[in-house]
């Protein structure tokens, strides 16, 4: 199933990647979902490349019965961004993996941070999918309507965050 998503981002990039690698941020945007921060790591120095990893347990509550069948209470969801360095315009690029702890769901794709001046284009691109034989595909396709509201919401965040 495939996830894309873009807005627009009323801050230069990089104040932009300086919020993503924040753990208040994290923090933040993790309690609007009711969930627990597990873990927030940044490898490297986020001025060049880095990556990025977080962890959070999440409340199903909101999954949907097809999928929740195979969790209970909370799921730990990990998110693994892979940052370029910026280029001469600012721009990023990131590779992403999302896994979803107990659930046979990932989400692999591409993140793009595009420097506008005063503004930033966030885009994501990936592919929702589901090693489950037969039911796999109603699974990835339970699933993408969430991940891409998820992704949505972390981008009105920083803009508030950075609005502040």
């Amino acid at each position: 199933m495939a996830l894309n998503a873009s807005t627009q981002i009323a801050h230069p990039a990089d104040q932009v990647i300086a919020t993503l690698a924040d753990r208040g941020f994290a923090e933040h945007l993790t309690s609007l979902a009711n969930g627990t921060l597990q873990d927030f790591t940044v490898d490297g120095d986020t001025a060049g490349a880095f990556t990025l990893t977080t962890v959070r347990a999440m409340p199903t509550d909101r999954v949907p019965d097809i999928a929740r069948k195979f969790v209970g209470s909370s799921i730990d969801v990990t998110q693994v961004e892979e940052w370029s360095a910026p280029d001469a315009s600012g721009s990023r690029t990131a590779n992403v993996k999302i896994t979803v702890g107990g659930v046979p769901v990932s989400v692999s794709g591409s993140e793009t941070l595009t420097a506008q001046g005063d503004n930033t284009d966030f885009a994501i691109e990936g592919k929702v999918s589901s090693s489950i034989p037969f039911i796999g595909g109603k699974l990835a396709s339970a699933a993408e309507p969430y991940l891409a509201k998820a992704l949505k919401l972390q981008a009105s965040q920083v803009t508030a965050w950075l609005s502040k």
